[in-house]
């Protein structure tokens, strides 16, 4: 498969972990995360072996990680039905873990795209143009997205944690979110 190509192995794996974080902050489901980081990498391993030359094999792999994501989702078989509250069980690890719950919820209420630029933007630390770059769309659309998003994790955060809470969480998105490149 791929022993004859040095790279490509060193590729999947240093980086199948890094995937399958950001496949998991996508699809808020560890199966579904693993599922697509191994499509992924199958279109990965499929391509290299074609005939064109991939010259950017990590940026390659990340926007082939969102492409599927988002058609995945575009399936009607597949739409997600967000619940309105979290369970009211306590998460092991306290309020950190409890924030963490909140977080990913607000996530999956996102569409598809929203999330994978929020992902790419403040989890995967990529710029505007980066993420532009790996959507295939203009920055202006990776802007307005990020906006969009934002505010619907503000305002769900402010609903399942508290304004307390959701203050902090403006701030620190606000500043994370003044940091583009």
């Amino acid at each position: 498969m791929h022993r004859d190509d040095p790279e490509l192995r060193e590729f999947l794996s240093h980086r199948r972990h890094a995937l399958l974080r950001s496949a998991y902050l996508m699809c808020g489901d560890t199966h579904a995360a693993e599922d697509l980081v191994q499509t992924t990498l199958i279109k990965v391993v499929m391509a290299r072996r074609g005939r064109r030359r991939i010259e950017h094999l990590d940026a390659y792999a990340r926007r082939t990680l969102v492409n599927t994501f988002i058609a995945s989702r575009r399936r009607l078989w597949h739409r997600e039905r967000p619940h309105e509250q979290l369970p009211d069980a306590p998460a092991p690890g306290g309020a950190d873990a409890d924030l963490g719950l909140a977080v990913r919820a607000a996530l999956q209420r996102l569409a598809p795209r929203q999330r994978a630029v929020l992902v790419l933007r403040f989890f995967e630390d990529q710029s505007v143009h980066a993420t532009a770059e790996l959507l295939g769309v203009s920055e202006g659309t990776v802007k307005s997205q990020t906006a969009r998003g934002l505010e619907v994790l503000r305002a769900t955060l402010r609903h399942v944690v508290g304004d307390a809470v959701g203050e902090v969480v403006d701030e620190e998105l606000t500043h994370m979110h003044g940091v583009n490149r």
